[in-house]
């Protein structure tokens, strides 16, 4: 049985599915036939991002989705050719890197349900509010207002952010741990725009500590655009058309703002303010029972902006195929296999955690070790937007994790970093050209 029918439920459903399970899976919500939001997934017009790791694993897990995703007008492109500007300067436009495909969350959970339903060992329940769980031997039971709903050999929780887990634990009298949180109180908001304009991958305006503000231009399916905007603290963009536009206004570059004002606006500005890092250390005490397991968001739920959640979801059910042909239903073999889906969290963690505690917005300080990686990997963000191509291809590596971190610490990596150290950081490129012909002539960047 697997709890929740957004992205980690389904991916996870589709994993156990192929390890030869016969799995029902279970949602609150009643799913619509087409791409639209609901209520369980209050981001769900937000912007997403599936990162080139995330893309194969679903792929790996529901053969042929790539392809229904650009056949529904899916944009795919090369990320490397974004215009992006980071906290060093604007990063050169490359004809290498890893491709994602660019396409608004409803329709990308539609064609992955479309998938999932078709998997012929799977079963989809919808309108099902599970509100415990129950042990019978060694059977789980799943309640739905103290009701059984249904029996398994093996529960996974994919309810999400607001899963109950843990109270439904203390209900069995198993305790768990008070998670990790590590809130540097981003606040973003997004709205979706029509028209045409001469980009064919968006751009990037990152926030830093110093300014506080940031925002992201995606292109979607329909020849649509999502803009969204995000700042920290009391640097959060506003719910109204003029405060948002205002918000674009004052980013370090004019590029988003002028694009929306050729642009027609579609539909209203949604705000998201749950954006805190939040993790659970699952599966770690000797108490913990046979056959529970917990992926996604209810196991780590990540701040939004660095695009890791989905991505992180689907690597974990791409997991579950190999370990359930091994799982004997002990507790010792639950944990085990609990323990390599947490470890899915790792890097990702250390990264979003790492550039949080950066803010001035975040309580809490960096260990030394996050110290000396964050001042490591700040040289090569500043290398890679002065065009050095070891620092640019080890740090795309890892943040599509498709690489293990220790190729931030390459040779080539390392000797670039102990060059600039010597002889200094040479000078960017600059401002694409591509975007001159979004910004005005005569627009000075700020």
């Amino acid at each position: 049985m697997v709890i929740g029918a957004s992205f980690a439920g389904m991916l996870a459903a589709a994993g156990a599915a192929q390890a030869g399970y016969q799995v029902t899976l279970l949602e609150r919500d009643a799913l619509a036939d087409g791409p639209t939001s609901r209520s369980g997934v209050p981001q769900g017009e937000q912007a997403h991002i599936l990162l080139h790791r995330g893309l194969t694993a679903i792929e790996s897990l529901l053969p042929g989705i790539e392809e229904n995703l650009i056949a529904h007008g899916g944009k795919p492109f090369n990320t490397s050719m974004i215009p992006w500007l980071s906290e060093w300067g604007w990063m050169p436009l490359r004809d290498w890197s890893y491709e994602i495909v660019s396409i608004g969350r409803p329709l990308l959970e539609m064609i992955t349900r479309q998938h999932v339903r078709a998997l012929p060992n799977v079963a989809l329940q919808e309108q099902i509010t599970v509100t415990g769980l129950a042990r019978n031997g060694d059977q789980w039971s799943v309640l739905d207002h103290g009701q059984p709903v249904t029996t398994a050999d093996v529960v996974i929780d994919a309810s999400g952010r607001t899963s109950r887990l843990p109270h439904w634990l203390a209900d069995l009298g198993i305790g768990v741990g008070e998670p990790e949180v590590v809130d540097s109180r981003l606040g973003y908001a997004t709205r979706r725009y029509r028209g045409h304009l001469p980009l064919e991958t968006g751009a990037v305006v990152t926030a830093t500590p110093a300014t506080l503000t940031g925002a992201l231009l995606l292109p979607i399916e329909g020849d649509d655009w999502l803009v969204c905007a995000g700042g920290y603290g009391d640097h959060r963009p506003g719910r109204t058309p003029a405060e948002f536009e205002r918000f674009l206004a004052g980013l370090r570059d004019p590029v988003l703002a002028d694009a929306v004002a050729t642009l027609e606006p579609v539909g209203d500005v949604l705000i998201h303010r749950q954006t805190a890092n939040r993790r659970y250390r699952y599966g770690t005490r000797p108490d913990w029972p046979a056959g529970l397991f917990v992926v996604g968001d209810a196991l780590c739920a990540f701040n939004p902006v660095y695009g890791q959640g989905i991505t992180v979801a689907a690597t974990q059910a791409a997991l579950l195929p190999r370990v359930l042909n091994r799982y004997d239903g002990t507790s010792r073999s639950t944990r085990q296999i609990q323990r390599r889906l947490s470890a899915r969290v790792d890097v990702p963690w250390s990264v979003a955690t790492s550039e949080d505690l950066r803010m001035p917005t975040c309580e809490g300080s960096r260990s030394l070790s996050q110290r000396v990686l964050s001042r490591w990997t700040t040289r090569m963000i500043q290398l890679s937007a002065a065009g050095d191509e070891a620092c640019t291809r080890a740090f795309a590596r890892v943040y599509h994790l498709v690489g293990a971190p220790t190729a931030l610490f390459g040779p080539a990596v390392a000797r670039a970093i102990l060059t600039s150290l010597v002889r200094g950081v040479p000078a960017g490129e600059g401002r694409p050209d591509s975007l001159a012909a979004v910004t005005p002539t005569g627009t000075t960047p700020a």
